[in-house]
């Protein structure tokens, strides 16, 4: 798939994200069904690898990775089987709960800064910064003049990132209301997975339509040219690792990350 294809799932600067539009469970542009996907799943992680690699090397700049869902929508699911494989000293995964009392003494900035990557690195938000435009407004936790001017600051600390070398990708993981009951579900029904149920999930599904607005909102007014986001189906597992995939990869081949280049004389050193 080549990086105008992969632009399918693409929030494309100044225009509506039509998260309604979008069919969670859609296959579009995958190879074949789900064993001819999972093959190119695993050519996709095998040249994440190697660009990772390069990128590391290189120590110049970095990548940042968003993913934001609603409950259930797969982002540890996607952290887990994307980056499989991927060199654990070059990656870094920071998950955002509800702040502490530290972090709500300072901007709701203050936490997010501190932990984006460095050179060199990939850094994974499990959530994000986006909260703080999408459960403080759903919960009314501050004042709607306060969440709306935070588009607009958002949007000015990714291009400072952006402009200091860091490449932001931006994914929206899309889920059906019936798959997040299914997946609800399961993590009943498994004693292994029952610890990543709560009461307060159930909660919160009840505010279904309001978190959808708030994600449309933020998702058409926080798209950019220097932090896009893109909008993936994914009801399907095997098909939102893929085209996660398929984002990132394209990414880091525009990049096109160089090993340094060697000290010279090296071809003359022969080790007894």
């Amino acid at each position: 798939m080549t990086a105008a294809e992969s632009e399918r799932w693409l929030v494309r600067p100044g225009t509506d994200a039509g998260l309604a539009g979008v069919d969670p469970g859609a296959t579009h542009g995958a190879p074949g069904g789900k064993d001819e996907t999972m093959l190119d799943v695993r050519r996709l992680r095998k040249e994440l690898r190697t660009l990772q690699t390069a990128l590391w090397a290189e120590n110049q700049r970095g990548v940042l990775v968003v993913l934001q869902a609603l409950d259930a929508g797969g982002k540890d699911g996607t952290i887990k089987h994307v980056f499989r494989g991927v060199n654990a000293q070059g990656t870094r995964v920071t998950s955002f709960k509800q702040p502490n009392d530290d972090e709500l003494e300072h901007d709701f900035l203050w936490r997010v800064h501190k932990v984006t990557p460095a050179r060199g690195e990939i850094g994974i938000f499990n959530r994000s910064h986006y909260e703080d435009v999408l459960v403080v407004r759903v919960h009314d936790l501050v004042p709607e003049e306060v969440w709306r001017r935070r588009y607009g600051v958002i949007n000015d600390f990714e291009h400072e990132l952006a402009v200091a070398g860091t490449t932001i990708v931006k994914f929206f993981l899309h889920i059906s209301k019936d798959e997040q009951a299914e997946r609800f579900q399961d993590r009943l029904d498994r004693p292994d997975k029952r610890w990543k149920f709560s009461r307060n999930d159930l909660a919160e599904r009840k505010r279904w339509d309001d978190y959808q607005t708030a994600f449309e909102d933020a998702l058409t007014r926080t798209s950019t040219k220097h932090a896009p986001w893109y909008v993936i189906p994914a009801d399907r597992k095997w098909y939102r690792n893929w085209a996660v995939l398929n984002v990132l990869v394209d990414t880091l081949r525009r990049m096109d990350p160089q090993y340094p280049e060697p000290e010279e004389g090296l071809d003359d050193i022969v080790i007894d």
